[in-house]
């Protein structure tokens, strides 16, 4: 077994420099990486990155680790500021005197002033606050927070806020988190949980996908699927059969020029009905916000291309 002189770069070893076989193996035990073809060393002497310590669970790990809370796009600072609690005690645990109280009373102040120091950081403090807010009244994951939160960021880069509501930002920047990630949420339900009106999320959502030439996919009706049935409470197998139905309805290309939540209500409004666990169309269309006749429309369509046979 034959091995080299000056070990190369680990990160960009992608064949075997003897053989050219990309068959690698790296030997955490002796630090090496081997050509599994010709048993050729490419690299010795491998430095592991990894901490000096080891853990045996999660509490463990966390105790000896040393690093800080990782990097967030919702706080201003992007959580990478130093805060100074107040418990006022030191290091060990001991209480303050009066006299290191007072001193530490000027730092926190100095500290919270220092903090957010110009107009741009208050801006940005008091918008991630309110895409924060608006998140957690609409029970949005924490990706939708951190994709509108780096939304907001580009638009306060390219100057786009001058002369619009913040409210009116925010809110259009979580509707386009919504849009880009697939997650069915309205117009409506946005402008209610920001309390503004929905003209003015239409016109700023419209204002941000033109100036930071966003692509936005178009929704598709099986992500309304899971909401509905959600609210409805209704089983899985509701579900699974909703989203059998729009599988097949867009192989016959009956979704084509109909709304998405039109297809969707009448897509679960069949399955309830298959599976016994009956909702009416008003139910239905007033959590889909939809009219009963789309769904009737809509129903009748899929129920006389698909062949069902339902017995009402």
């Amino acid at each position: 077994m034959s091995r080299e002189k000056f070990p190369l770069q680990p990160s960009r070893v992608q064949q075997c420099p003897e053989c050219g076989s990309s068959r690698l193996m790296r030997d955490y035990e002796c630090a090496e990486i081997v050509c599994m073809s010709c048993g050729f060393v490419v690299a010795a002497k491998l430095t592991n990155q990894g901490p000096e310590w080891r853990a045996f669970d999660a509490e463990q790990r966390q105790k000896r680790t040393r690093v800080g809370a990782p990097l967030t796009f919702t706080i201003h600072d992007k959580g990478l500021s130093t805060m100074i609690d107040w418990h006022d005690r030191d290091i060990y645990g001991k209480r303050l005197s009066a006299g290191q109280k007072a001193q530490i009373y000027r730092l926190r102040k100095w500290q919270r002033r220092i903090r957010v120091s110009d107009a741009t950081e208050r801006n940005l403090a008091f918008a991630l606050s309110e895409i924060s807010k608006i998140s957690n009244a609409l029970s949005l994951p924490k990706n939708i927070l951190e994709t509108a939160s780096v939304i907001y960021r580009k638009a306060v880069k390219e100057r786009l806020i001058r002369g619009r509501s913040i409210q009116g930002v925010t809110a259009a920047a979580i509707y386009v988190a919504c849009r880009q990630c697939g997650l069915a949420r309205t117009l409506e339900e946005i402008a209610q949980a920001s309390n503004i009106n929905k003209k003015e999320v239409g016109r700023s959502y419209r204002f941000l996908v033109k100036e930071l030439n966003y692509f936005i996919p178009p929704l598709k009706p099986s992500q309304y699927i899971a909401k509905f049935s959600n609210q409805l409470t209704m089983q899985g197998k509701v579900e699974e059969i909703a989203h059998k139905i729009l599988v097949t309805a867009k192989e016959l290309r009956l979704t084509s020029g109909r709304g998405p939540t039109g297809i969707a209500a009448a897509a679960s409004y069949i399955a309830s009905v298959l599976t016994g666990e009956r909702k009416t169309q008003r139910e239905i269309a007033e959590i889909a916000q939809v009219t009963e006749v789309t769904i009737r429309n809509r129903y009748k369509e899929l129920v006389e291309r698909l062949l069902f046979v339902i017995t009402l």
